[in-house]
C-alpha cells in the first residue's frame, strides 16, 4: 500500500513539473515544444477565449476516444489518469496565478530552465509506469497500422507542432520551440539514466572465491561465473558478471581495492535490464 501511495504522489509530482513549465514557461513565451500542451498553446492563439488548460482536456478526451477506436483499452489507469492530472493542474495554475507577461526577456533561458523541469517531471512519471498521454497515442496508432517506431512517432509528432508554430508565432519562436524538442528528449533520456543506474560488472581475479562471496552475501546481489582463457599466457580465468547499482558498486571497488589491487573490472552502464529483480518483462 505504501508502495502505491508513493508512486501515486511521485506521479502527480512529476505532472506538476510538467503543468509549471507549461504555465510559467511555455505558453507566456508561445513556445509549442510538442505534445498536447504545444499544440493547446497553438490552439489557445487561434482560439483565444477557451483557456490552455481547458483545451488540454478537451484535447485528451479527443485523443484517447481516437485511441480507443484505433487501439482498444490498451492505455493503463496511471496513464489516463496523469493526462488529466496534467490538463488540470495547468487550468488551475490559470485561475490562481495568472500569467501577463513572461518571466524574463531572456527566451533561451526561459527555454533551457522550464524544459528540464518538465523532462525531470515526465521521467518521473514514465518511471512509475505512466505517461502524460497526449502524442504517445498517435505514435502508437503509427506503430500499429505502418510499423513506425514508437519512439520516432512521439518525436515527429512533437516536431510536426513545433513546426506548425512557425506560421502562427513567427520563426523566431518556431525555432526555439524546436530546439525545446530537443533538449526535452535529451534530458528525459538522462533523468532516466539516473532512476535505472545499474551497471554491468565483469571482473577478472585470482581472489575469485572471495569477491563471489563478497557479491552474494555482502551485497545481497547475484552473479555469474564463466570460464575464459588469456590470450597472452593462455591461462584458464574465472570471470564474474554481475549488475548493481552506484552504491553498491562504490562499496564493490572499495573491498577489491583491500583483496587484490591488480584484478581486471570492466563496468558498462545498462540502459534496461529486464527480468530476475530488475524491471518486468510484462
Amino acid at each position: 500500500m505504501q508502495k502505491k501511495i508513493l508512486s501515486f504522489l511521485l506521479m502527480n509530482l512529476g505532472s506538476l513539473g510538467v503543468a509549471i513549465n507549461v504555465h510559467f514557461f511555455l505558453s507566456p513565451n508561445d513556445l509549442a515544444t510538442g505534445g498536447v500542451s504545444g499544440l493547446s498553446i497553438v490552439l489557445n492563439k487561434v482560439f483565444p477565449d477557451l483557456s490552455l488548460g481547458l483545451i488540454m482536456i478537451l484535447l485528451n478526451i479527443v485523443l484517447f476516444i481516437v485511441g480507443f477506436i484505433f487501439l482498444g483499452f490498451q492505455f493503463g489507469a496511471k496513464t489516463i489518469y496523469a493526462s488529466f492530472a496534467l490538463s488540470f493542474m495547468v487550468w488551475g495554475l490559470e485561475a490562481f496565478f495568472p500569467m501577463q507577461q513572461p518571466l524574463s526577456d531572456d527566451l533561451l533561458i526561459q527555454l533551457i530552465i522550464g524544459q528540464i523541469i518538465a523532462a525531470s517531471g515526465m521521467a518521473i512519471v514514465f518511471h512509475q509506469g505512466a505517461s502524460t498521454g497526449g502524442t504517445d497515442i498517435f505514435a502508437m496508432i503509427l506503430n500499429k497500422y505502418f510499423s513506425i517506431d514508437v519512439g520516432k512517432g512521439v518525436l515527429f509528432s512533437d516536431i510536426a507542432i513545433a513546426v506548425s508554430s512557425i506560421f502562427i508565432f513567427g520563426p523566431t519562436t518556431g525555432m526555439y520551440a524546436f530546439f525545446g524538442v530537443i533538449l526535452n528528449g535529451l534530458v528525459i533520456d538522462y533523468a532516466l539514466q539516473q532512476f535505472d543506474n545499474n551497471k554491468e560488472i565483469v571482473i577478472i581475479s585470482k581472489e575469485t572465491e572471495q569477491v563471489r562471496n563478497f557479491i552474494v552475501h555482502g551485497l545481497g546481489r547475484g552473479a555469474t561465473i564463466h570460464y575464459a582463457r588469456g590470450a597472452f599466457n593462455q591461462e584458464d580465468k574465472e570471470v564474474i558478471t554481475t549488475i548493481m547499482n552506484r552504491k553498491d558498486f562504490t562499496r564493490l571497488k572499495k573491498y577489491m581495492t583491500r583483496i587484490d589491487e591488480r584484478a581486471f573490472i570492466t563496468v558498462h552502464s545498462m540502459n534496461e535490464i529486464l527480468g530476475q529483480n530488475f524491471k518486468r518483462l510484462a
